[in-house]
């Protein structure tokens, strides 16, 4: 089956692509960063760092409570972001990338440069 690009080299699993099946599993990764929030909380956990939902709330500037709350629980849905909830007065809830969130970072990183090379329009 013809790849998407020659230099792409061997995919995970050895799942072949045809130029449909690409297009909609691109779609599907695309879907999951959906929300103006999201990639800018991605970026903000892209450090390694675990991060606290009060630390969160004030480096996304302009985001709400329960726009952030939201967002948080559909990356942890997804599987980007994982969830630590310690038994403390008051709460203490964490949030980190999980391995597979961890390895979006040079995915994005290389679409940026991509987009670095775009010819003026």
């Amino acid at each position: 089956m013809p790849r998407t690009h020659q230099e792409l080299g061997d995919l995970p699993r050895g799942k072949a692509y045809t130029p449909l099946s690409a297009a909609i599993d691109v779609e599907v990764a695309l879907r999951l960063l959906e929300g103006r929030w999201k990639l800018v909380i991605l970026f903000q956990l892209f450090d390694g760092r675990v991060r606290r939902f009060s630390e969160l709330e004030r480096l996304v500037t302009g985001v709400s409570q329960k726009m952030l709350a939201q967002q948080l629980r559909q990356l942890e849905a997804d599987g980007l972001v994982a969830r630590t909830v310690h038994a403390e007065v008051p709460p203490r809830v964490e949030y980190r990338l999980t391995g597979w969130g961890e390895q979006l970072c040079p995915a994005l990183d290389a679409l940026l440069g991509w987009l670095a090379l775009r010819p003026d329009a």
